[in-house]
């Protein structure tokens, strides 16, 4: 279900990817922001992760041509992707559940018009999950991660990175966190 949000600001290109979990009982988030410039992938980390503005912010900042994308674990609970492609936003979240503990989750259910979930309600990602199928990565293979039970946030990130090509600079990041 496609979830566009436009933004207000001049969009630049880049791509986001935050601090993540690494599957250890420590509370981590982890985020970067990846970009495509002159042939290659540039990675840098993102600060703020659970503030959707200053995600929002950051990725416009980075823009190039080619957009940018945020790829976001919050501890080892959910995963966010953000892209900025020219003037719009799209974004998606892993499980739409997690709303109902966290500010961030909430926020972003809200921004994309989704409906809150209820105690009750099932796993499932939200917002615009093909917004990488341009890149490689289709929204059913994003929507397998999604229900991996057995990944953390951060390992489905990774396979993220690794499926778009910057793999290896995630991991520099991540470890270097």
């Amino acid at each position: 279900m496609p979830a566009l949000v436009s933004v207000l600001k001049p969009a630049l290109i880049g791509l986001g990817v935050s601090a993540m979990s690494n599957g250890s009982s420590e509370n981590e988030d982890f985020g970067i922001i990846a970009w495509h410039e002159d042939g290659r992938w540039n990675v840098s980390e993102l600060t703020h992760v659970r503030d959707l503005g200053s995600i929002m912010d950051q990725l416009n900042s980075q823009a190039t041509n080619g957009g940018a994308i945020a790829l976001i674990a919050i501890e080892e609970d959910y995963f966010v992707v953000a892209r900025a492609l020219g003037s719009q936003m799209q974004m998606m979240i892993s499980d739409v559940t997690y709303a109902l503990e966290s500010d961030l989750a909430a926020d972003l259910l809200e921004m994309l018009d989704l409906p809150f979930p209820e105690e009750d309600d099932d796993s499932q990602p939200g917002g615009d999950i093909d917004l990488l199928s341009d890149l490689g990565m289709s929204a059913m293979e994003l929507e397998a991660l999604c229900d991996d039970p057995e990944l953390f946030p951060d390992e489905q990130l990774d396979a993220v990175a690794s499926k778009l090509g910057f793999g290896n600079q995630f991991a520099e990041l991540y470890e270097s966190h």
